[in-house]
């Protein structure tokens, strides 16, 4: 006997369909906010990029450059973010089942792998330096670093206003981008006022050496998330046993198996499993219980749930 959440909604009442509705309209505000956050981000970040690549490239400074080249990472980031909540608003198809959400996993996954690039080079560009720093212009360097900085803090804080940093991964990839630009503008300050005081030209590679292994840190953050996403991994905040402890406990059940709990895009998780219960059992009554267990204590609204009696009998899945 296979029932299907989907198939059971007509019987248990209109409560649990309005709870649905609600979450949708919430997920559609939390997804304008994050938009409106990347937009003003994006404005930002192109034009404090155009300012530290001409500053970079007049006063000599790599720290500046090399934050300029991490800005042009970023404006491609943030323009890959809102290209993704795009593509992610549209409706599912019969091809695309779950719709295009996946798509911001995939924008994260790809921004992360970029901030790795971006912080090679500088490394590269820096260890080349190294024994034979050039002069730069100091103090206009710090004056654009300041710059640079006070733009990095505005984007941050338009995207932690409007958006959800916390729990959408597309959205943390983009934020970690501009704190990765907020330290190069800290670092080229620092450089620049050490050059100033003591003329000591290698602390321009050397700060950017530094800032390079921490925008790494990042990086290795996002692309870890992105990957146990993509692997199916169950999200970090839902404890597997627990779940199906819970499933377990609700009477009339006998036993839990095949239970899979993903992510399909962040804030959006899913959980199918079969409940095994004796021969005679309301069937409806315990997917009506697991139904709102599931949903209630641990927020996972979209679940596929097969009720089933020791005379059904299917091939045994191997995951």
């Amino acid at each position: 006997m296979h029932i299907h959440r989907g198939h059971d909604h007509g019987h248990h009442g209109h409560d649990h369909g309005h709870h649905g509705h609600y979450h949708g309209h919430s997920h559609d505000h939390a997804r304008a906010g994050n938009q409106k956050g990347l937009a003003v981000a994006l404005s930002v970040t192109a034009g404090i990029m155009v300012l530290e690549f001409v500053g970079g490239w007049l006063t000599g400074s790599l720290a500046l450059l090399s934050d300029s080249g991490h800005m042009l990472s970023d404006a491609g980031a943030l323009l890959l973010s809102l290209v993704a909540m795009w593509f992610a608003a549209r409706p599912a198809s019969p091809n695309k089942t779950y719709g295009f959400y996946r798509f911001e996993i995939l924008a994260a996954l790809f921004n992360g792998v970029a901030l790795f690039g971006i912080a090679g080079f500088i490394v590269w560009e820096a260890v080349r330096r190294f024994d034979d720093p050039p002069e730069v212009t100091s103090g206009p360097m710090i004056g654009i670093a300041c710059i640079g900085l006070l733009a990095n803090l505005v984007s941050a804080w338009a995207l932690m206003r409007q958006g959800d940093v916390k729990q959408n991964v597309n959205l943390r990839s983009a934020y970690l981008h501009i704190l990765g630009d907020a330290l190069g503008s800290v670092g080229a300050v620092a450089a620049g006022i050490v050059m100033i005081a003591f003329g000591w030209y290698v602390a321009d590679p050397i700060i950017s050496v530094l800032v390079a292994l921490l925008i790494l840190k990042s990086a290795w953050s996002v692309i870890q998330h992105t990957v146990h996403i993509l692997m199916e991994g169950t999200p970090a905040a839902i404890d597997h046993d627990e779940v199906k402890a819970a499933l377990l406990a609700i009477e009339g059940v006998q036993d839990v198996h095949d239970l899979h709990i993903w992510t399909i895009t962040s804030g959006f998780d899913s959980l199918s499993c079969h409940l095994l219960i004796e021969d005679h059992g309301d069937s409806q009554a315990v997917l009506q219980h697991a139904i709102r267990l599931v949903e209630e204590r641990f927020k996972i609204v979209h679940t596929t749930i097969q009720v089933e009696t020791p005379s059904i009998h299917h091939g045994e899945i191997h995951i």
